[in-house]
């Protein structure tokens, strides 16, 4: 007994001497002690929103002030809206050189770098938010997409989902399968794949470019996320009909890191970076889902038609994503990896959704 208290002082003294000559108080935890104050570190994150973006931009607001908080002060995120350091489909590009430390956007702009980078946001008519962070967190998502994207020296987190996203803005009724062929539709990753398929000519546009293209016809729809945003955008304005959705069922967006940057910090600002980042994707998932409840009540309200996609395009569009996966499969090992591992979690986990939340929204 005599030797083990001696170990304890002993290792009680040692980490004080680690700590700078902290109190033994102050270790326990009677007083917070921050071993990082001394050292104060600053990053540099650009994101592919406007500034203060509502939800997303200014989810990465918050979570760069909650590091902040979290840290003491020792670690600072400073936050640049796209185009301020570099354009916002530039930052992966920008990240991976070490031009800046980090960026915020969303894995399905990086599919032209490698296919695969699509399914980390998620696959049409497939797994939602909840089922898809069980299999990034349990099912080895996480594994794989540090995996692929440490080939560019990133380091990514997830960094918010959107929900289930709403199928988009028609400037006409799509009643039929025919209405699609030849549209001109801005709709990113495999949902764009997806309606390519089914006779769309997708277009990846950013953000402040969109309300335009569909304003001048150069689109004739979009999808965006849902009626929070949406409205926000104006797509209203120019395009009466709105869809629900099938092709991005719970969109994860991404926090993603320089990896080189990201191993030479502190293992304490490592674990607050992560924790922070769990912080921003839970706020921003229920943030989404609050706000698009008040907002579907506005678009009601403005006599907004909201329509479902006619049987015949939902059943074409199941086949077409089996083509889509195989296709892609062929084309890349990577791609079918991570289309493997998804989809043997998806078997998984639906049996118990399905009987589950499925069975009771049903119910209710």
């Amino acid at each position: 007994m005599k030797r083990r208290d001696f170990l304890k002082s002993a290792a009680v003294v040692g980490a004080a001497a680690t700590l700078g000559g902290c109190t033994r108080e102050q270790i326990e935890g009677k007083k917070s002690v921050n071993i990082n104050r001394q050292r104060k570190v600053k990053l540099k994150l650009a994101t592919s929103w406007p500034a203060h973006f509502p939800i997303m931009g200014t989810g990465v607001d918050r979570f760069a002030e909650m590091v902040k908080a979290m840290s003491g002060g020792s670690l600072e995120i400073k936050v640049y809206p796209k185009n301020i350091l570099v354009p916002a489909l530039a930052v992966f590009d920008a990240t991976s050189r070490g031009q800046i430390d980090a960026f915020h956007s969303g894995p399905y702009y990086w599919k032209g770098k490698n296919p695969a980078f699509s399914l980390f946001s998620g696959l049409p008519l497939r797994m939602n938010a909840n089922e898809l962070n069980c299999w990034m967190n349990y099912g080895g998502g996480y594994e794989l997409w540090r995996e692929l994207y440490g080939k560019f020296n990133l380091y990514p987190f997830i960094g918010g989902n959107t929900g289930v996203q709403m199928g988009g803005w028609f400037r006409k009724p799509i009643e039929k399968l025919d209405d699609l062929k030849g549209l001109k539709m801005r709709i990113p990753g495999m949902g764009g794949e997806v309606m390519a398929k089914l006779g769309v000519n997708p277009i990846l546009l950013p953000a402040g470019e969109i309300f335009t293209a569909l304003e001048r016809g150069t689109i004739d729809a979009t999808e965006w996320v849902g009626p929070a945003l949406d409205i926000r955008m104006g797509f209203y304005k120019v395009a009466r009909y709105y869809y629900t959705g099938w092709h991005e069922p719970g969109s994860i967006l991404e926090l993603t890191f320089n990896k080189t940057r990201f191993n030479s910090l502190s293992s304490e600002h490592q674990a607050i970076i992560k924790y922070a980042a769990e912080a921003l994707s839970s706020q921003m998932y229920h943030e989404f889902m609050d706000e698009n409840s008040k907002a579907l009540k506005k678009l009601k309200e403005m006599n907004i038609e909201i329509k479902d996609f006619p049987k015949e395009i939902i059943e074409r569009a199941k086949k077409a994503l089996v083509e889509v996966v195989e296709e892609q499969s062929k084309k890349s090992s990577d791609f079918k990896r991570v289309f493997d591992s998804m989809e043997s979690y998806y078997k998984q986990i639906k049996p118990w959704s399905d009987i589950s939340e499925s069975k009771y929204l049903s119910i209710r």
